[in-house]
């Protein structure tokens, strides 16, 4: 599916259902937000987004507990969850990982977290991606559009309106 069928689709379930939507990116640089704010009527559903690469930062906006590898699933889901919470939300993405070209502490590029969090719920996904910043940038956001895109259809079919 097209990145902006995916993001037309998640525009018309949070419609729908008067959602709040936001995102954490640590790896993206705001690249998530800017792809899901340019959705029909976000200003009514995307809650917002924020980008937080220093360790510090995760740790004090979003509760990531000290010690937790920043390439990880654990990282994935506390930001997620973290950015629920400091948002509001009803569903939240997060994005992490290593863009390249150089691995980072043991990782190699291409290697990305996505963590999503729902009131009752978290999760993430594993994911590799190939090429050169630019390109694992930019499988990243569209996986984590199609991610909030499932998240949201899934928290809709479990809380009807």
């Amino acid at each position: 599916m097209q990145l902006s069928d995916e993001i037309d689709r998640l525009s018309r379930v949070a419609i729908a259902d008067a959602l709040r939507v936001a995102v954490v990116e640590s790896l993206t640089a705001g690249g998530l937000a800017h792809a899901i704010g340019a959705g029909d009527d976000a200003s009514s559903w995307f809650a917002g987004g924020i980008v937080a690469y220093m360790t510090d930062v995760k740790q004090h906006l979003l509760n990531v507990s000290a010690g937790v590898d920043p390439c990880s699933a654990e990282c994935a889901e506390q930001l997620a969850v973290g950015g629920l919470e400091l948002f509001g939300g009803d569903v939240c993405v997060a994005t992490t990982g290593v863009g390249g070209p150089d691995p980072e502490d043991g990782h190699p590029p291409g290697t990305v977290y996505l963590g999503w969090a729902m009131h009752d719920q978290r999760g993430h996904e594993h994911l590799q991606f190939e090429g050169d910043p630019d390109a694992v940038l930019s499988a990243t956001v569209e996986a984590g559009v199609r991610l909030l895109r499932e998240r949201t259809e899934d928290f809709s079919d479990h809380h009807p309106t």
